[in-house]
């Protein structure tokens, strides 16, 4: 496994170019979004040679990224590239065991085609897999009673995900990544750009205990959601119930799904809330400039105040209404000594209730800004360089 997934850097541009076969397989694969696999080192098998033949990928796996090198020979592209592994992945031998288990004409090397752009991404595809299941069996194989009986109820669960953890300063520990909410999020939010189901995964960390304790420590847990997700509905905000000694973890899944699909269809009732509080904003200050059509996250206004006219930016958040808008003032006429417009700092102390209806809200605003928007006004002449 990686330290950690932000390690893993976008492709290195310096040294030769990749030889063309090899570059259209690793093109391919990173334009397939359902694999979001990156690029580490790029790098020639050869002193001086002409083109580049092997990289490092970085294979998403259990919430993070394991590191396999793909060496091809730029001599010659025709031919399958060899993959080491990780560090600590000595055993990981799948080609040997589908030998032994007498599949190896099923694996994609068998039917290796160089003209086919699939090739790599297939490759990669199916060693993830076969890793999956390697690191199944070596979770199966600890010596701890109580893993033992977490692994038998929960990994029949589709798309779990599980791994070792070797530590040296503190017992090893055992990962489990859990997918939540088999939702479809494209009817919670028509229109939305999302090409790929959107996840949300439970991990779960439990050290491993060799000896026996009548009260097992709880595991840590943390959601982790794609980043997409992040714009429709913040995991960091969810309070995870809490874990009662003596429970399992298929027992708290299930208590954690119950209040998370709660709180998943509130954010997409959420959205109907904010797109109302944006058209309430056309009788008050005229039809907004800009707004988001589809989660309805921000929206700008154009004002005037005598002479004076300026944006108003209005971000609006997931929890709103109970969080209300955040409101940034930018002037249409004045620019610091980089000429960039004024703009004023954030603000949220004006008068607000969740309880108003939208036509109340922004009527309330408006009235605020009618006193505020002189403030800024001064500010901004007061912020205008003046020429000698």
């Amino acid at each position: 496994m990686s330290p950690s997934a932000d390690a893993a850097a976008p492709a290195s541009t310096s040294g030769p170019p990749l030889a063309p076969l090899i570059a259209a397989q690793l093109n391919f694969l990173l334009s397939n979004p359902s694999l979001p696999v990156k690029v580490g080192q790029i790098w020639s098998g050869c002193r001086n040679g002409r083109y580049a033949d092997r990289f490092t990928l970085a294979i998403p796996f259990c919430l993070d990224y394991v590191y396999w090198d793909f060496l091809y020979n730029a001599l010659y592209p025709k031919v399958a590239p060899d993959v080491v592994f990780g560090p600590g992945d000595e055993e990981f031998q799948p080609l040997v065991d589908y030998d032994d288990a007498g599949n190896g004409d099923k694996s994609c090397l068998a039917q290796w085609d160089f003209c086919d752009p699939r090739g790599l991404l297939n490759l990669v595809e199916e060693l993830r897999l076969l890793y999956i299941e390697y690191q199944k069996k070596q979770v199966a194989e600890v010596d701890d009673t109580r893993l033992k009986f977490e692994v038998d109820t929960v990994l029949a669960k589709e798309g779990i995900e599980v791994c070792m953890v070797p530590l040296t300063d503190r017992p090893d520990e055992v990962k489990f990544a859990v997918p939540l909410l088999d939702l479809d999020l494209k009817q919670l939010v028509p229109g939305c750009p999302w090409k790929f189901p959107q996840k949300i995964h439970l991990q779960a960390i439990f050290p491993v205990s060799r000896s026996y304790s009548s009260v097992s420590s709880a595991p840590r847990l943390k959601l982790i959601s794609t980043p997409e997700m992040k714009s429709f509905f913040s995991v960091d905000a969810v309070k995870l119930p809490a874990w009662v000694d003596g429970m399992c973890m298929a027992e708290y899944i299930l208590a954690l799904e119950d209040d998370l699909n709660n709180q998943v269809v509130e954010a997409s009732a959420s959205i109907g809330s904010r797109r109302r509080f944006i058209e309430a904003l056309a009788p008050a200050f005229g039809r907004p400039l800009e707004a988001d059509p589809i989660l309805c996250r921000n929206a700008t206004v154009l004002s005037i105040s005598g002479i004076f006219t300026f944006l108003v930016h209005f971000i609006i958040p997931l929890q709103f209404p109970r969080q209300q808008p955040i409101l940034t003032l930018q002037s249409c006429q004045h620019c610091n000594s980089q000429g960039i417009p004024i703009t004023s700092s954030q603000i949220n102390d004006y008068p607000w209730s969740p309880r108003w209806d939208p036509t109340e809200m922004v009527e309330r605003i408006y009235d605020f800004l009618a006193d505020e928007c002189q403030n800024f006004k001064k500010f901004c002449s007061d912020g205008v360089p003046q020429t000698k």
